[in-house]
């Protein structure tokens, strides 16, 4: 059966998983990354007219200080991250298509202008246009070594890449000569980007979130 890797860092790691499991998918756990929160002090929420946060990781460990934005029109990229937000008591949250950009697009066409981006201490870049966003940084991803997903790899394998730095790192522990059986499916163009190339394949959902990978996933291990 064609193997699944699933690369991202927990508890993100351990949900896709389980819906791997569901799917009837062989599929391995080799997290590239671990999600740690830092410090950080909570702007005046009467500063912004909106609230971004481009990944779960952000609604998950931000902590307390989150609350102070409830009030806030909230915006998420992704299914995860606005479902992540509800669960921090959001009670309307929009979930955007494709990226940070394509969501920072939403937040002007609805009117807003001030946006204060919870997230990373590394996150892709957004193209502003007309808002003027404020980029707090409440977790990093500190990186694992990785060396286990060598023993993991075998032709045919699929590698699920949730973010451009995952891709990036999946392309320094795989060199190009050992790519042309394995697949990658992305959770976005720009993910696909930093996996570099000589992949057997590599495609991203028409929106990004965890279960439409893992049907294009799925349709690889047919």
């Amino acid at each position: 059966m064609t193997r699944v890797i699933i690369l991202r860092p927990e508890p993100g790691a351990g949900e896709t998983a389980a819906r791997a499991a569901r799917l009837g998918l062989d599929y391995r756990l080799c997290p590239l990354f671990e999600a740690r929160p830092v410090p950080w002090t909570p702007p005046p929420p009467e500063q912004f007219d909106a609230l971004l946060l481009t990944s779960a990781q952000g609604a998950r460990l931000a902590g307390p200080q989150l609350a102070a934005y409830r009030a806030l029109p909230a915006y998420a990229v992704g299914g995860a991250t606005a479902r992540a937000l509800q669960a921090q008591g959001f009670e309307e949250v929009v979930p955007g298509d494709q990226d940070g950009n394509a969501i920072a697009a939403r937040i002007a066409a609805d009117g807003h202008r001030r946006v204060l981006h919870l997230g990373g201490r590394t996150v892709a870049s957004i193209a502003q246009g007309p808002l003027s966003i404020q980029r707090t940084v409440i977790y990093e991803m500190v990186s694992r070594a990785g060396t286990e997903l060598t023993g993991l790899l075998q032709p045919g394998a699929v590698l699920l890449i949730h973010s451009p730095r995952a891709g990036e790192k999946a392309a320094m522990l795989v060199p190009p000569h050992e790519r042309a059986q394995l697949h990658i499916v992305a959770i976005s163009p720009a993910a696909i980007a930093m996996c570099g190339n000589g992949w057997a394949s590599a495609q991203a959902p028409d929106f990004p979130d965890d279960e439409r990978m893992l049907a294009l996933a799925a349709q690889l291990c047919e």
